[in-house]
């Protein structure tokens, strides 16, 4: 019979060879979600494997090294400290949209009853932890029927109470009247048509619909802040999430809307990953 190390071992080699990145991570992860087994009581004394829980652990391996993402085999991530059912259909909350999190965070501060509009919401990372730290009255909009179950689970699962229209966010703006929101954030489909296919092997499985901004990756952007804008109160904040090198791509289409104290706010590699601007009338 194996031994839970073994198996420990064996997949943090094969991820090792495959090239992935944090391969002790990634077989540590599988360990403990099959086995239930954490680093500590896998380094004591060794632990028989049971044979139907090896060969479940073995399949993982299998899927991890074709390049399936490690938070789909998972089945959920965590955002900010909040846990989040993810798979097949639902883009992987990732670091980078925690910039975005703390703009509107910093926004919200000192507002009471905010409204405030997650536009693309997908898994609901955005939405959640806004509702879970603030006051603020929430608003979900997500189009695709994929996506959709796993924003509705998530925000029953953190208990949030946050209003979900199962719409496009090209078309239902006009389901809400000018002057509504407080603050509309969005983490858009931003990368362009043609690189897609380019990206790391794991992107591919992730919704092509959540990442495709069309030719120059700026289509959404350029909705969103035609449609949208009106729906902002005097004082209200617009705030984005950005692909590398975009920031000057966007920051003028806000401007020739009208935004002003237009800024952003770098990620831990320096890359400008935000864009937020305040609507002055």
């Amino acid at each position: 019979m194996a031994v839970v190390k073994g198996l420990y071992l064996q997949a943090k080699s094969e991820f090792d060879k495959a090239g992935i990145d944090d391969p002790a991570f990634n077989s540590m992860c599988l360990i403990e979600k099959v086995f239930g087994v954490d680093r500590a009581a896998l380094m004591g004394a060794p632990i028989a494997a049971d044979d139907n829980k090896a060969v479940e652990f073995i399949r993982l391996v299998g899927r991890r090294l074709s390049g399936e993402p490690l938070q789909y085999l998972l089945g959920e991530w965590e955002f900010c400290g909040h846990r989040l059912k993810v798979g097949q259909g639902v883009l992987i909350p990732r670091d980078d949209t925690e910039v975005l999190l703390r703009d509107c965070l910093e926004f919200l501060k000192d507002k009471k009853d905010a409204v405030v509009i997650d536009l693309c919401s997908g898994s609901g990372a955005l939405a959640i932890a806004i509702k879970k730290e603030t006051d603020a009255n929430v608003c979900a909009v997500e189009k695709s029927a994929d996506a959709l179950p796993y924003l509705c689970e998530n925000i029953s699962l953190n208990k949030a109470d946050i209003y979900v229209l199962a719409d496009d966010v090209t078309r239902c703006c006009d389901e809400f009247e000018d002057g509504t929101f407080d603050l509309i954030l969005s983490n858009p489909p931003y990368v362009k048509s043609g690189e897609i296919d380019t990206l790391q092997k794991e992107i591919s499985f992730e919704p092509r619909m959540a990442l495709d901004g069309g030719a120059d990756g700026l289509d959404f952007y350029r909705s969103i802040i035609s449609l949208w804008s009106p729906k902002l109160r005097a004082g209200g904040m617009l705030a984005f999430e950005l692909g590398e090198g975009q920031y000057g791509d966007v920051k003028p289409l806000m401007e020739a809307a009208g935004f002003s104290l237009i800024g952003g706010s770098e990620d831990l590699g320096g890359i400008t990953r935000t864009i937020h601007g305040i609507k002055v009338q």
